[in-house]
């Protein structure tokens, strides 16, 4: 009788811990999947402001976004690797990016 409520147990608690792994990784995506949502929409606001200005600079997406430095830069070279923007200058503050031509006017 031991034995039976023993594994009976053992049974519910393992099928608990394995709902819960599955909770957690539901939760997990959603936070990835906000993520990524959030850097579609930041780099569209790179592209709108690209509309009205001929050039932007790291510090000005920094400000534009609210991100870090590292963080406005992976996103200028994202849209520079799709085609969108190019990358004027090798390194330092003299670097700026411009649209493609016909990419975002």
């Amino acid at each position: 009788m031991i034995f039976v409520l023993g594994v009976l147990a053992g049974i519910f608690i393992a099928f608990y811990l394995i709902k819960k792994k599955k909770i957690g990784k539901k939760v997990s995506l959603g936070i990835i999947g906000l993520q990524a949502r959030k850097k579609v929409e930041n780099k569209k606001k790179i592209l709108e402001l690209m509309k009205t200005k001929d050039r932007i600079t790291n510090d000005e997406t920094e400000e534009l976004l609210g991100v870090s430095d590292a963080t406005a830069e992976r996103y200028l070279d994202e849209l520079e690797k799709e085609g969108w923007l190019n990358q004027v200058g090798a390194k330092g503050r003299s670097v700026y990016y411009e649209p493609t031509k016909g990419s975002t006017r």
